[in-house]
């Protein structure tokens, strides 16, 4: 309430302040009466020549307690402002707390000067009428300064109209009076409110305090908060007061902190995008919507605008009745479909309808359902990371319920930012490994033609979604005929990795094909060059160079540094590993020295290059892969090269190996 409204008023009307009570309005009676005193000082320090100090203590109860207190005919010696003396005189205070217009909190005192009326042996007489008119102008005073006031007997019906009620309910007196005014309160809430409501009756509680919804007159609900109190006449319960207050915007303001806390407690230690999803749907439904689906996109960065969406359901949660749809469940949404709207557009789409009536074009066509049979609104809300719609979460709200409008909106689209962060680290991955593969694919060159030679090349990648490998293979022809194969393997699982192979394989071939020197001595270079141009990096490799030394005759002369050896297997299936020409690794020793070993190559053998991820598998020790590989080579050999490849890649790779796989298979014709 606004205190100059108490400027005119005809008694005497004082306001203070905090646990202190600094005085903060004086009207004119008031003033006329205890002088003119000044505002902002602790009441004790602004009546030092009071002497009764007890007074002062009734304020502090009432702003302890809330509860009323009226002191009738009590005596005041002052230093009055129309007296020249000090004297006393009696009055009747009625001392309440108060808010004002501004919010702050204080003791509001209402002030009628009874002296005339007491005898002169101090007896008090109660002058009935004059108590009952400052009272009704208190309550008038009161009642101008409320939104919602409202009167009701000491059973509980309205006894008197409220002006501030039909103005807001668009309630008549009629529809009012009694019990009425439960009508206006939302059904979901009346029967808290009634309970609640009668237990303060029965058990005359000095305040009754509940916030509920109430319909209004311009059409759906807002949230009050009802503040009553009994009116006493001695023992007697005479009449209960009461107001509303408008808390829509406060209630609006803890629901989103509650909402924004629960959704950030059940997503803390949750890094995958569609975990995050599910987890974010199981909080929007019941408190924002009565369903709720979340659809994550893959192929959101290779998909052109206006086609068909590939989308995956990671969750579906209804408010109430059977479970949604199972999650896990790739849809093919149709371009004309609301969703690939949504996604295409990267804002919301919104419908608010009748009951069981959307639109056409919102409702989905070659989809599982997701809008209940008496849905009354929806919002199809896309998922826009760094410009990107990296997920689709569709909301409905049913029946009765007020529609989903701009707040519940907002805060949708506030809660589902806490996915940005694993959704974007997912879209990243994507584009890396996408660079990644198309980086490595561009190497994966087809095998010369080298007459009396076979060669077939394999490359597999990790079955890990999230790795992407630096293997690579090679294979050409030097200016003196000799056919040169590779395989190397850069450390790391990453698109820096795929990078640096790239390199270090173009650095490689350049180096083999500027000089015909020693195996070992073209990895010497490659070493120091790794040294040089790529700090920290480290690399395996084989380098094998196939030559001639004689008609007829094929021999074999290769370094390994770091890298598995290559295998022989003869035609007859003898296998064996060539362990000679080995050296450290690429990057390891700052004066690297790398070995050449020579090895003679029979008539119908074949060589085998390949990168550690065919051999190598978890919690197990190396030797046994090497010895797996040799076993199934020495079986597999009379099958056709392709074919040989092929056999080692199933016998030897699991579903789920965690590694690339690179190979180079070269056989020798039969003499």
């Amino acid at each position: 309430m606004r205190l100059t409204m108490f400027d005119p008023a005809p008694i005497g009307v004082v306001f203070t302040r905090g646990p202190e009570h600094r005085l903060a309005y004086t009207n004119a009676v008031y003033r006329k009466t205890f002088g003119d005193r000044p505002l902002g000082r602790p009441l004790r320090r602004t009546f030092p020549d009071l002497a009764q100090s007890g007074y002062f203590d009734i304020f502090d109860r009432v702003l302890a307690t809330g509860e009323a207190e009226v002191l009738t005919a009590v005596p005041i010696d002052l230093d009055f402002a129309d007296s020249s003396r000090e004297e006393t005189r009696y009055f009747t205070f009625s001392v309440s707390r108060a808010t004002v217009s501004d919010g702050s909190r204080g003791v509001l005192g209402v002030v009628v000067e009874t002296t005339e009326q007491v005898t002169a042996a101090r007896r008090i007489r109660v002058l009935s009428e004059e108590r009952r008119r400052a009272l009704l102008r208190y309550r008038s005073l009161v009642r101008a300064g409320s939104e919602m006031v409202w009167v009701t007997g000491p059973e509980g019906g309205v006894t008197e109209p409220s002006p501030g009620w039909q103005r807001v309910t668009g309630q008549s007196w009629e529809e009012f009076r009694g019990d009425g005014w439960i009508d206006a309160i939302h059904p979901d809430d009346r029967a808290a409110v009634v309970e609640r409501w009668s237990r303060a009756l029965r058990e005359v509680q000095p305040r009754f305090t509940h916030a509920y919804r109430l319909r209004l007159a311009t059409g759906g609900y807002r949230h009050f908060a009802v503040d009553a109190a009994p009116v006493r006449d001695g023992d007697r319960v005479i009449e209960w007061i009461g107001t509303c207050r408008d808390v829509e915007q406060e209630w609006q303001d803890a629901r989103r902190e509650k909402l924004l806390a629960r959704a950030t407690a059940v997503t803390a230690d949750t890094a995958r995008p569609d975990e995050m999803l599910a987890a974010l749907t199981a909080v929007i439904v019941p408190e924002l919507a009565d369903s709720c689906t979340s659809y994550l996109l893959p192929q959101a960065l290779h998909r052109t605008p206006g086609t068909a969406l590939a989308a995956e359901r990671v969750a579906a949660v209804p408010r109430q009745g059977p479970p949604g749809p199972s999650p896990h469940h790739a849809e093919h949404l149709r371009p004309d479909s609301a969703l690939v709207r949504a996604a295409d557009r990267r804002r919301p789409v919104h419908a608010v309808f009748r009951p069981g009536s959307p639109p056409p074009g919102i409702t989905p066509t070659g989809t599982d359902p997701w809008l209940a049979p008496d849905a009354n609104s929806v919002v199809l809300l896309p998922v826009v990371v760094d410009g990107t719609t990296a997920a689709l979460v569709v909301a409905c709200v049913n029946g009765d319920r007020p529609p989903l409008g701009s707040s519940e909106i907002s805060l949708l689209q506030t809660l589902l930012e806490r996915a940005h962060t694993p959704l974007r680290n997912a879209l990243e991955y994507q584009r890396t490994r996408q660079v990644a593969l198309a980086l490595q694919h561009s190497l994966l060159t087809e095998p010369p033609d080298v007459p009396g030679l076979g060669i077939a090349v394999r490359y597999r990648p990790s079955s890990s979604a999230a790795e992407v490998g630096g293997d690579w293979y090679d294979s050409f022809v030097l200016r003196d005929d000799a056919a040169v194969l590779t395989v190397g393997d850069v450390a790391g699982h990453d698109l820096p990795a795929a990078v640096t192979m790239s390199q270090l394989r173009n650095m490689l071939r350049g180096l083999a094909l500027d000089r015909e020197e020693p195996t070992g001595e073209i990895l010497r270079r490659l070493d120091a060059s790794v040294q040089t141009l790529y700090h920290e990096c480290t690399a395996t490799c084989v380098l094998a160079r196939i030559e001639r030394p004689a008609p007829g005759l094929l021999q074999l002369q290769y370094s390994a540094a770091g890298h598995p050896p290559p295998l022989l297997v003869e035609a007859d299936g003898t296998a064996h590993f060539l362990d000679e020409g080995r050296s450290p690794m690429l990057g390891l020793l700052p004066d690297p020295r790398h070995s050449t070993a020579v090895h003679p190559l029979p008539p119908g053998s074949t060589l085998l290059l390949y990168t550690d991820g065919l051999v190598e598998r978890r919690n197990e020790d190396l030797t046994d892969g090497l010895d797996r590989l040799r076993r199934h080579a020495s079986t597999a050999v009379r099958r056709p090269l392709e074919s040989f490849c092929d056999e080692l890649l199933a016998g030897m790779l699991t579903a789920d190996n965690d590694d690339d796989t690179a190979l180079v298979a070269l056989r020798l014709s039969v003499a």
